[in-house]
């Protein structure tokens, strides 16, 4: 599936997803959907630093050809957000993507990688 193959209320789904995940966490947040070209990591890294605020930015790269999920964090978004946190959420996909559920699939990562990139409140106490 290329994102061109996406109906516009899969689009439109997807977009809610990650206006709601942007809303959770304060990160931004980008999805490509299509062929990478060459090497798949470097592709995505190459993308993410194309990004406004990439420091501020996760970006999700889904090669549905070569059966690829990637995803590149920024500075400020690692220091919440850990790699095994992103590899359960890259797996969750790919569970969804294995019942074909692709947009499901995607919201499903999109949401679980707010929850946790989610900065931590915590309580001040006087000393």
């Amino acid at each position: 599936m290329a994102a061109g193959d996406l109906s516009s209320r899969d689009r439109a789904e997807l977009d809610k997803a990650i206006r709601a995940a942007e809303q959770s966490c304060r990160f931004e947040f980008s999805v490509f959907i299509g062929a990478a070209e060459g090497d798949t990591r470097a592709y995505a890294r190459r993308l993410h630093a194309s990004l406004v605020a990439p420091t501020h930015s996760l970006l999700v790269m889904v090669d549905p050809t070569a059966r690829v999920i990637d995803i590149v964090t920024g500075t400020e978004v690692r220091r919440h957000l850990t790699d095994r946190e992103v590899e359960l959420s890259i797996l969750a996909m790919q569970t969804d993507f294995a019942a074909d559920d692709f947009v499901g699939g995607l919201k499903r990562g999109i949401a679980m990688l707010a929850e946790h990139a989610r900065p931590q409140n915590t309580l001040h106490a006087s000393v």
